[in-house]
Parts: C-alpha cells; structure tokens; sequence
C-alpha cells in the first residue's frame, strides 16, 4: 500500500497556540464539571436528561468545535495566525449563549433561549466566514477538504439553533417529533458528526504515529456529498412528514461514513491504536455507526414518527456519551499536551498523566454502555451508570495533573513503549468490574431476592422431568394450569409477550422466576412436586386480575398453603389504630403553585416505590410521582404545553395518563418497563382541574397505592385570589404493615380512611391559613379510586363555583351577591374550585360531607385570622 506524507499537527510560531490560553482552555473543562454534577445531582435537576444532554453537546463539544477547527484550518493550510482577541471574542460569544439557552429551558423562558442561541448562532457564522477567508487561494490544497467539511458543519448550527427555539417555544404532536428529529440531525450529525468526521482524516493517523493512507484524502472528498446528502434527508424527511425517509437519510449518512472509515482502518491496521486517546476516538466512532443502525432499523420498524422519537429518545444517551464524550476526551487527551507544549520531555509527561489507566478507563465506559443498552434490571442499569460516568469523568482530574506537570515543567521523559502486558491487566480489570457491576445490581435488585423451598411433600422422586412452556400475556398465564405424577421433576418456562409490563411467576413454596421484561425468559426449577401448588404473578394487582397459575398433582397430598389475611389480625380487627402523627410531621404543601413565566412547561416525574407513613403508626409501601402521593400540581393557562418526561424508577411496570390533555392513549399512556423512560406531551386546550394518574392495569392498585395527582388550568380572564389551595381527595386501604394496599379491600371499596393530599387530618395538625375579608380559592380534585367527594367548610358560604369547566355560581365578573352554594360534589376524576371570604377569625373545618368520609379523615381547619 502507498503512503502520503502525514502533515505536521505541532503548534508553531505562526498560529500562536502554544501554552495555557484561559479562554480556550478552561470553558470546556468546565462545560464538562457541570455535566458531572448533573449526572450526580440529576434525580433533583429538572430537565436533567435534556441538560447533560446540552451540556456536553451544545457546551462541551461546540466550543471545543470553535476551538479545535480553527487550529486544525491554520496548521493544515499554513494560514495567517487567528488573533486571539478574535477568537477569544468569539468563543465568549457562543459560551454565553450556550448558557443563555441552557438556563432559558430549564426555567422556561423562551426569549432567554431565543437571545442565547442567536448569541451561538452568531459566533459560529463569524467562524465560518473567518475559515472561508482563510481558505480563499488555497483550495488546491491537499488538506482543503478538511476546512470544506468545517464550512458544511457551521453552516449546520444555525439552522439547528433555529430549530432548536421553535422547539423550545413549544409544539403540537406529531409536528414536535418532527422538528425534534430534524434539530437532532442538522446539530449531531451536522455541526458535530461533519466536523469530528472531518477532522479524523488527519488527526487519525496522526494520533497513530503513521502515515495517512493512500486514498483517505479522495474518500474525505468522496464521503462530504454523502454525509450532507444524508443529513438532508433527515432534515427532508421531517419537512415532508415521511418518518421511513429518515432511515434514508441515516443509511446515506453511514455509507458516507464508511467511506471515511476504511482509510481509518487502514492506518490502524500499519499502526494499532495503543493510547487512551486512539482506544476512545476509534470506540467512539463505533458508537456512533452502531447507534445510527440500530436507529435507522427501528424506524423502519416501527414506521410512524412516535418510533422515530422514541428511536432517537433511547439513543441520544449512547450517541453523547459513547460518540461525542469519548472522540471529545481522546482528541483532547492527544492535542492538550501539543498545545501546552513545553518541550519533549514536558510533552510527554503530560501525554502520560492523560494516558494514565487509559485501558481500564476505556474498558468501563464501553462495557458499562453495552451494560445500559441491554435490558437489564434498573439496579444493574444504575451500577453500570456509575461506572461509564467515573471513567468519562476521569479525564478531569487528569487533566488538572497534565496542566499541573506543564507549569512544574517536569523533565522526567515517559517510556514510549509501555511494559508488556499492562494494557492487557488493566482492560481486563475493566472488564471485571463491568462484571461486578452485574452481580451488584442484581444482588441489590428486589426482583432478585426470591427464595425456594422443596414442594415434594416427603414423595419419593421418579426420575422423570417435566418440562412445561408458560406465556405471560394480557394479565394471564397460557397454560394456567399443568398436571404431573407425585414425585415428578417440574420445570417451568415463562416466556413474557405482554406489550409493556413486567411479570414473574412465583409460587407458594417461595420459589420464583423473577420479574421479566417484554420478550424475555426465564426458567422455573419447581424441583420434585409431590403436592398441588398455587401460583401467580407478584406484581401489584396483577393476581387480582386473573394471573394466576395451578399444579395439580395426581397422586400426592392436596392440600395448598393457606394465605393469611393482610391489613387485619387473627379477630378482624384493624392492624394499625389512628393516633397523632408526631411532632417531626410535615404536611403536603397544599399552596397552589405560582404560575411560570414561559408558555412551555417543562417536568420530570420519577416513579419510585418506598415505604412511608401514610396515617398515624401505619407504614404502607406507596407509589410516588417525585415521592410524594398525590405527585406535583401542574399550574398553567389555556393554550400552555406542558412536556413530561416520565422515568420508572420502580421494580413493576409503570404509566401516566394525563387528563389535562387530548392524546391517542397507544404510545404515551403505554406501560413501560422499569428502568426506562417516556416523554408525554400535550397542549391545555380546557380550562379545568384535572386529574393524573397511572393507567397501569388493574388502575385501582396505582391509584390506590399514590400515582395520581392534580394539573390545575385556569379559566381565562379568572380575578386573583389572595389565598388559593389545592386539595386532592383520594382513599386508603391499608395492607400488612409495610405492605401495598389491600387490594381485596380495595375491590371491596372498603376504604380505612379518606384523606385530602395523602394524610388523614393532616390539616387538623397544620390548619391551612387566611385572615378575615380575604379572598380564599380552593381547588378540589377527587382522584377516588372510587368514592365521591361533597367538599364543605363548616361555617362559610361559597359565593363563587366553578366546577368541570364551568362557572356554577358567580363567574368572570364576580362573586355571587345573593346566591350561595354550601357544598362542591365531586365525582371520582371530577374538580373545580370554590371562593369565599370569611369576615369573623376563627376555626373553620372543611369535610367532605359524605359524612363517613369525614369521620375517617376527609377533613382539616382554616384558621383565619384577623387582617
């Protein structure tokens, strides 16, 4: 094979990079702080998930971008130095912006992202016009397609900063998927893909020590028409709401990456990669091509834009992580120490320190991202998380020591060629820490912590084995039945089909398969059964609807275990008895949340399940929207669009399904795994105070273990308040102690108690407050499961009520002036809001005036005050 001359990539006096330059060195470093801190924070970070996302790509990889391209346009085409003062302006303007944008979306104010990205937009076209006047009479240049590939990328980032604010301004479904998809193509494979592309012609063989095989400057001539051709048809695809073309646009875009890889190859091939920085560059690359197929075969697939969204959805963590944070960390791992520069003994001192524990590092972030991308259990998924973001995140303090060796001007010169064999021990340290990370999480994972025990009843064994397959599918088992001789070997293969859920098949004796995903399987060793046997599924409420399982024996002893009576003792009593909640008790903050500035509403709802005190000495195990039951209360206007991203952090399958909005309940209200995650996003087209809830089969065990909550819309043109509440009643039915709610109870509609926000009376602990003459609104949501509310406040009258969506007394131009209303009435999933003003201080309780409800905990205090 022929060789070209590989072209010198060592800053010299002409470009002036030589050095520590605190304007283009330390943005990105602290670009990538903040991404670490996220990750670590990010159960508390709202819009967690679009953050780290922009962190890294928008922040990180954009100013490295500016940054880098400039450098690599002056060394390859010998140009004029780029003034620092210029370039210094510049990066300024696109980092200010960046967080111009990242803080308008995360508080919700579209004109600080609007301001922002026209800031970034702004600073890229300057570059682009400052590369184009650099290649002006050198476009013979052999490393000219190097700067043609940085025009096409800058001419990117406008555009998809334009997309990006119409998204932020808020859009309707399916046209919001649609831009989504066209914004993610124009920036990552635009702006980001074209210019790492691009830059791995040269700096590839470079970062090897070798030539740049014959052919790589024809394939980056080649491949550029390819590559644009294919991010058009993203972009074209979405314009003409055709959701297969954009498999079109993903097929072209990796056939022109193809091209660009085989010289790559080739140049690994005379020279294997044996640094950190060429292990992460070319894992990086593979990321990048595996995670375009897997997208591009998905669509295809699935066919409609809701796939192309999901699609993308669950790739832009692989894409971010393992393309553009790995190619990231690798190129600045080579070209820190050539900049800082220093000598070759300096140079290469601070080669090692970014080198340092380069295979071990490379291997957790790789095995940890297959780790995640199989579906594991959510406490292996966890584990692996830590693991891929402890190596990304190495890179920080290594390159603190790198600058640390720079200025100390360190002379100890590093072997070249490291010691046999230690590349190899540290990979495969890697790789048994991947290992470990799956054994942890499965040791620490509910779902793993079955115990058997024998159900051969004293039979003698036969030595024969029965092997049955078992589906689970639509809340049963097929067969829910199977028959064996006493003394028979049992072993049961369940096979999930279900479309969302989780199931497992557990049986009386203990033993247990485990909770399963949608398409998996697992084996059942029942071992030698010489009795009949009960099973079902474990998941809340799913053997109430029917998933239940039997082994008749024929032969053997008949009598199945007994099952004890969970929420009363041996005499039917109830377990827990009502008493005071203790003086560390805090009540759910029933203030209704103020309205936000922007339009667009942005929230993560995580599902957890834990235990919590829901009455006095009673410990129930409940379901939480963020870990509260009822979850947040949404507060917004007509015309506002809310965007809701829902994770499952729980051990069962899990959904939402929101009332405030008109959706197809097929993909949004769908069930999904635990571990996995879903974005549902609707416009308040009507004014109302609507209920939330899991829409889970059965919904009474969701509903009634805490998964619902209140999204309050205002009427137009509705007068302030100066008090306004929210009060969601709902029901209690309790278990075990510890345990979920009884659901034979709840089936029963035998509910323990009756609360308003999750706690009975708790507002006769912590009345709610007002002063005499001032307005009081209280909104009112029944979120049942099944009782119905009839809202009062002992001693006032309301004079204004509104209820489902319309005015019931008073109205837009007032209160009432003689007509009064003494109760609210609420259906299950009904609500509405009542006013009044008190003139005498006092107690005022509010009930709900079906009165057993009250006596059980439907009830609290309005203290007023005087003014």
């Amino acid at each position: 094979m022929t060789t070209l001359q590989q072209p010198s990539i060592r800053p010299d006096a002409a470009t002036g990079t030589r050095g520590f330059w605190p304007v283009r060195d330390l943005p990105v470093v602290g670009w990538l702080l903040a991404a670490v801190v996220v990750a670590l924070a990010h159960p508390w970070v709202p819009e967690a998930r679009w953050l780290l996302l922009h962190l890294l790509l928008l922040g990180a990889a954009g100013h490295a971008i500016l940054v880098w391209s400039r450098y690599f346009a002056d060394t390859l085409l010998r140009g004029p130095a780029t003034p620092r003062r210029e370039q210094s302006i510049r990066l300024v303007t696109f980092d200010l912006g960046a967080v111009a944008v990242t803080a308008g979306v995360g508080s919700g104010t579209w004109l600080l992202v609007l301001v922002g990205a026209t800031a970034a937009g702004v600073a890229v076209a300057w570059h682009l016009l400052s590369l184009a006047r650099g290649l002006r009479g050198r476009f013979g240049s052999r490393f000219a397609p190097t700067v043609h590939y940085y025009l096409a990328a800058g001419a990117m980032l406008p555009v998809g900063a334009a997309l990006g604010v119409w998204l932020a301004r808020g859009l309707a479904d399916p046209l919001d998927a649609r831009v989504r998809i066209a914004h993610a193509g124009v920036n990552l494979l635009g702006w980001v893909g074209l210019t790492v592309l691009g830059t791995l012609v040269t700096l590839w063989p470079t970062m090897l020590r070798t030539r740049i095989a014959d052919g790589a400057e024809r394939a980056s001539r080649t491949a550029l028409p390819v590559l644009v051709a294919g991010i058009g048809l993203v972009a074209a695809a979405a314009w003409a709401d055709q959701p297969r073309l954009v498999a079109a646009g993903l097929v072209a875009y990796l056939a022109g990456v193809a091209i660009l890889v085989r010289p790559m190859v080739a140049a690994a091939r005379a020279k294997q990669p044996a640094t950190f920085a060429t292990w992460s560059v070319g894992a990086g690359v593979g990321w990048l091509v595996a995670m375009l197929a897997l997208v591009a075969v998905r669509v295809v697939v699935g066919g409609g834009w809701d796939d192309v969204s999901r699609a993308l959805h669950d790739a832009a963590p692989y894409l971010a992580a393992g393309f553009v944070a790995q190619v990231l960390l690798g190129a600045l791992s080579y070209l820190v120490p050539v900049v800082l520069g220093g000598g070759p003994a300096v140079v290469r001192a601070t080669d090692g320190a970014l080198d340092s524990g380069g295979a071990l590092r490379v291997a957790l972030a790789n095995l940890g991202l297959a780790w995640c991308l199989l579906p594991v259990p959510s406490a292996v998924r966890v584990v692996a998380s830590v693991l891929v973001l402890a190596a990304l995140a190495s890179f920080v303090p290594l390159l603190l020591l790198a600058v640390r060796r720079r200025h100390a001007g360190t002379t100890t010169a590093l072997a070249e060629v490291r010691p046999r064999g230690r590349d190899t021990g540290l990979a495969a340290v890697g790789v048994a820490l991947a290992v470990l990370a799956v054994a942890v999480g499965g040791a620490v994972d509910p779902a793993a912590l079955g115990r058997t025990s024998p159900a051969d009843a004293g039979v003698a064994p036969t030595g024969r084995t029965v092997e049955v397959e078992v589906v689970a599918e639509d809340m049963r088992f097929t067969p829910d039945r199977v028959e064996v001789a006493a003394g028979d070997r049992l072993v049961l293969t369940l096979r999930n089909e279900s479309s969302g859920d989780v199931h497992d098949l557990v049986l009386e004796t203990g033993a247990d398969t485990g909770r399963i995903a949608p398409g998996e399987e697992a084996v059942l060793d029942v071992g030698v059964v010489g009795r009949e046997l009960d099973g079902w599924c474990s998941v809340v409420g799913h053997r109430q609807m029917g998933m239940v399982f039997a082994v008749d024996v024929t032969g053997g002893a008949v009598e199945p275990a007994g099952h004890a009576d969970h929420g009363h003792d041996a005499a039917g009593a109830p377990l827990h008895a009502p008493g005071d909640p203790g003086p560390d008790f805090a009540a759910y903050d029933p203030v209704l949340p103020p309205l936000a500035a922007g339009r667009v509403h942005r929230h993560t709802f995580r599902i957890t399940e834990q235990q919590a005190e829901v009455a006095p000495g009673v410990r129930q195990e409940v379901w939480t929207f963020n870990g509260t039951a009822p979850g947040p209360v949404l507060h917004g206007r007509v015309g506002d669009r809310f965007v809701i991203t829902l994770v499952n952090d729980g051990t069962m399958g899990h959904s939402i399904d929101f009332h405030a909005g008109v959706r197809a309940p097929d993909d949004v209200m769908r069930t999904i795994p635990p571990g996995e995650s879903l974005t549902y996003r609707f416009t308040a087209r009507r004014a109302g105070v609507w209920m939330y809830h899991c829409a889970t089969m059965p919904m009474t065990a969701h509903i009634a273990n805490g998964l619902f909550g209140a999204v309050v819309i205002e009427p137009p043109g509705l007068p302030e308040a100066d008090r306004e509440y929210v009060l969601v009643q709902s029901e209690q039915y309790h278990g075990a102690d510890g345990a979920v709610a009884d659901l034979d109870a709840v089936a029963a509609e035998e509910a323990d108690t009756v609360v308003f926000n999750g706690y009975p009376d708790q507002y006769a602990y912590e009345p709610l407050a007002a002063r005499t003459g001032e307005r009081i609104r209280i909104w009112v949501l029944d979120a049942g499961p099944s009782r119905a509310s009839s809202f009062h406040v002992v001693g006032g009258q309301f004079d204004t009520v509104w209820s489902e969506g319309a005015w019931q007394l008073g109205g837009r131009s007032g209160p009432s002036r003689t007509g009064g209303a003494q109760v609210l009435p609420l259906l299950p999933a009904q609500g509405g809001f009542v006013e009044m003003v008190l003139d005498e201080p006092g107690d005022y309780p509010f009930v709900s005036h079906v009165m057993v409800d009250a006596e059980r905990g439907a009830r609290g205090v309005l203290r007023v005050r005087e003014r």
